[in-house]
């Protein structure tokens, strides 16, 4: 069964870091690509940063400079290290991951998991 489980979120002041986690199971986690994404209140879900089996990073502008996505692959986790944080970065952060998985044929797969909270205030 595949399970991706997020961990870390809390509250932080304006300012600070905090470090998600996300732990998966289930699939061949060295060869997908994962993913953060964030849900504010009455707004879209909306990318935050990548990482590909290969390590390779992307970012939305927004958090380039500020988060870093890095991943273990010898204990199947993906992490998000979040530095100054502000109050617009409250939000659910979801862990994702895209790859495929291989039978008689390719197929792509997309897993998410629960999702996190963070919450930036004083």
């Amino acid at each position: 069964q595949v399970q991706l489980v997020e961990s870390g979120g809390g509250l932080v002041q304006p300012g600070g870091s905090l470090r998600l986690s996300c732990a998966a199971s289930g699939f061949t986690f060295s060869t997908y690509a994962m993913s953060w994404y964030r849900q504010a209140p009455g707004k879209e879900r909306e990318f935050v940063a990548l990482i590909t089996s290969a390590s390779n990073t992307n970012y939305a502008d927004s958090m380039k400079g500020r988060f870093t996505i890095s991943r273990d692959n010898a204990k199947n986790t993906v992490y998000l290290q979040m530095n100054s944080l502000k109050p617009e970065d409250t939000a659910v952060y979801y862990c994702n991951g895209k790859g495929f998985k291989y039978g008689s044929g390719r197929y792509p797969q997309d897993y998410w998991g629960q999702g996190t909270q963070v919450t930036v205030s004083s």
